[in-house]
């Protein structure tokens, strides 16, 4: 929700409130008396899981706004009653048909059949036909084509490539680096496994009912131990009875990863202690000990690896599992690289604070390294900031390590390269286990599909296979194979159902990836108009010109910084249009990175309205509606004209007549005067940004100046005869796209006359 807020805000200059639990009542005591929340913030970020609690559903049903957007809507369809709450909140919001309802989800096929037909039946309930209808020609299907977009990563790249900025998405090169348990951290853990096997071998001739506690504290203790000194030693040191059921045992989120659709982020070490013994107390103690890079062959091969990375100019995010290991290794991260940047973002602070521990990494550092916890993995755009990741634990769930690496490899990413890297124990059997068994086969499935396919829910089946591979002997592998293997024929055995199931789920997947791709609209039918919108918006180069050019007319001039970034210093800028900043939240000194500063971004916004309207309105504006120089980039008088023209876009859909007006502004470009050739305003782009290369008299300047208005009056015709032209233009263009997407109806465009002329600047050669 955070980020969404931020990215409403960075990408869009929409300023949206979060609604939670905790700012609800702040934000309902600030509205204006009689005002609804809706009408008083027109976009608001709110968690379906706060507004389907029957406290706060009916309220809102009843205040929500004509649009919604739903992100990771797979989560409203599936089993389960939270999620069925859910389902049944958007059931009511779609019955209204005047409101617009998006769906977002980047897995809207999990697996389960049901729940994606559930999904799409929100859109229309006679889709949930579907199911049974696979032919690509169905009407329903087709009918279904109008609501239903999908896009893959190779669209979208397909599309970026012809952007006149865009580099695409970046190369994940994946790796696996592998360490030994040997030494002491060897025989701590051969002792840990056999007191765990030990224990559970006393229990179960005692207390048959707690068989299935026993088998959580050993997973909950091999996989602590794997994960660090610390997490062993907060599992060890933390009672197992009396604070969990037998029947919890199975989807405790401090043990286990969640559902492909709902993936758990408590990142507490879960307990694991069941008898408070002398022996126990020196498994803890030789913890303690090995604490350390010297001890801990597991942090040892990290730091190795980070040296490697940061020696080729990588920013890295290293994922741990659980609040203990991620200070441990934060530790001794810095300890290790005193020179870089180290900070640490675990569960145990809220989302806010999350983000501004992000955010206060130096962006100029050299050297960043963040460990963090999988309440990182959602939520957190990290692209700008980091360009490797490190699995330092390995996750029990293929969809968890796509997220981790999703929040690094993901669109603006500005590297051309994003390393991601598997650290693990190549002689500890539940690390062999989940990278052999379910991690790899999750890879296999995501490269034949070319998206992840989540492995389905079988949680018995998976905590049996987990156990029996916890509890294989080190002993018992061949160690004289340079990868030791562990022959894990039992346990693969276990799960031979769910692995027939993820196949049967990814044959499924394809047929759906077939049958519902996107056919209504394709994209080389668009692309000639979203070519002509990337023009008009402009390039990152054209938003990094004007606004260097504008901080320097504006006695601000920017400041080079590192890794190609500029430094904005507000506080040399005029009082008013501080004042403007401030109320942007820009009144602080701030980092550009012109990659991503977008022509909405309130930095450039500001700046453009001030310009204009000092243009339009102040007695000596820096920028003028008329001027007239010398230059050497034309060898005849050229003369540049800015104009402003409307359109009245008239259409009839359904029988009810609609009219829309379009404004655009275009440049005129007449080369001569006594022979004048008129140009095109594709040929202005130069010309506009082009030196002057001498002085002129004031005189001289207002005479060019009126001897251009003068040739202008004497041709009328000539714009209005332009302004049918980018008429006609707009109607072909407009007819285009809806053809191509099948959208029956009549329209027509005319121009508004007469078309209003804005800025004239006279261009004379330096020859003369």
């Amino acid at each position: 929700m955070v980020c969404i807020e931020a990215t409403a805000f960075s990408r869009f200059n929409l300023h949206a409130v979060t609604l939670t639990s905790s700012s609800a009542s702040r934000i309902e005591r600030d509205l204006p008396h009689g005002v609804s929340l809706f009408d008083h913030h027109p976009v608001v970020v709110v968690s379906l899981d706060y507004i389907k609690s029957e406290r706060h559903r009916e309220y809102f049903l009843a205040i929500a706004p004509e649009c919604v957007i739903v992100d990771e809507a797979h989560t409203c369809a599936s089993s389960g009653v939270g999620k069925q709450l859910r389902f049944e909140l958007l059931q009511r919001l779609v019955a209204d048909a005047d409101r617009h309802l998006i769906m977002l989800t980047a897995t809207p096929h999990s697996g389960n059949e049901a729940a994606f037909y559930n999904l799409i039946s929100l859109l229309n309930p006679a889709f949930g036909a579907l199911q049974n209808r696979t032919s690509a020609n169905d009407p329903l299907r087709q009918e279904l084509a109008r609501h239903f977009v999908q896009r893959r990563r190779k669209d979208i790249e397909e599309w970026q490539a012809e952007s006149p900025d865009g580099s695409g998405f970046p190369r994940r090169m994946k790796t696996e680096v592998t360490y030994k348990l040997s030494g002491d951290w060897g025989a701590f853990f051969d002792a840990v496994q056999t007191y765990c096997r030990e224990l559970a071998e006393s229990v179960e001739k005692t207390e048959s009912g707690a068989s299935r506690l026993i088998w959580y504290a050993t997973l909950a203790l091999l996989r602590c131990v794997a994960s660090s000194p610390a997490a062993a030693v907060k599992a060890l040191t933390t009672r197992l009875e009396g604070t969990l059921t037998s029947e919890d045992c199975l989807t405790d989120e401090r043990l286990y990863d969640g559902e492909a659709d709902d993936l758990g982020s408590n990142d507490i070490e879960p307990p694991a202690q069941m008898q408070d013994s002398g022996r126990l107390q020196e498994l803890i103690a030789e913890a303690q000990r090995l604490s350390g890079k010297a001890g801990d062959p597991k942090l040892a091969t990290l730091i190795s690896h980070l040296e490697g990375l940061l020696k080729d100019g990588f920013q890295v995010v290293v994922f741990c599992r659980y609040v203990a290991t991620a200070h441990y290794v934060a530790e001794h991260l810095r300890k290790h690289f005193p020179k870089a940047t180290v900070e640490s973002v675990t569960g145990e602070y809220t989302p806010e604070e999350r983000r501004d521990r992000v955010e206060s990494m130096d962006d100029d550092a050299e050297q960043r390294i963040m460990v963090a916890t999988d309440c990182l993995s959602e939520g957190i755009n990290l692209q700008h900031l980091f360009t490797a990741v490190v699995h330092y634990d390995l996750a029990w769930n293929p969809t968890r390590h796509e997220q981790r690496e999703g929040r690094v490899d993901r669109f603006g990413q500005q590297s051309e390269e994003v390393r991601c890297t598997m650290l693990y124990g190549q002689d500890n059997p539940v690390d062999g286990f989940v990278i052999n068994v379910i991690l790899r086969k999750g890879e296999a499935i995501q490269k034949e599909l070319g998206v992840l396919v989540p492995m389905p829910e079988d949680e018995q089946r998976i905590n049996q296979a987990l156990v029996k591979a916890a509890l294989m002997k080190r002993s018992d592998a061949d160690r004289n194979s340079p990868q030791v293997s562990f022959d894990f024929g039992e346990a693969e055995q276990i799960l031979a159902p769910l692995q027939a199931k993820w196949i049967d789920a990814l044959e499924r997947a394809k047929a759906n990836r077939t049958v519902f791709a996107q056919r209504r609209i394709k994209p080389e039918e668009v692309l000639p108009e979203w070519q002509k919108q990337q023009q008009a918006l402009g390039s990152a180069g054209d938003v990094k010109r004007f606004v260097e050019s504008a901080c320097a007319r504006l006695n601000a001039p920017l400041e080079p910084a590192r890794n190609k970034h500029f430094r904005f210093l507000p506080q040399h800028l005029p009082e008013a249009l501080r004042l403007r900043l401030a109320d942007e939240n820009l009144d602080k000194p701030l980092t550009l990175d012109f990659t991503q500063l977008h022509r909405s971004h309130p930095l450039v916004t500001v700046l453009a309205e001030h310009l204009l309207e000092e243009a339009l309105l102040g007695e000596k504006p820096l920028a003028a509606r008329a001027a007239a120089t010398v230059t050497d980039a034309v060898d005849v008088v050229t003369t540049l004209y800015l104009l402003r023209l409307r359109h009245q876009l008239s259409y009839v859909r359904r029988r009810q007549p609609y009219q829309l007006m379009a404004e655009e502004t275009v440049t005129l470009v007449v080369r001569g005067r006594s022979q004048p050739e008129w140009l095109s305003s594709e040929n202005a782009s130069q010309l506009l940004q082009c030196q002057p290369s001498g002085n002129l008299p004031l005189e001289l300047m207002q005479r060019e100046i009126r001897t251009a208005l003068e040739f202008l009056q004497a041709h009328p015709g000539k714009l209005s005869e332009l302004a049918r032209q980018r008429a006609d233009a707009l109607l072909d263009d407009h007819c285009r796209v809806r053809k191509a997407a099948n959208d029956v109806g009549q329209y027509a465009v005319a121009p508004c006359l007469p078309v209003d002329v804005i800025g004239v600047y006279v261009l004379l050669p330096d020859v003369l």
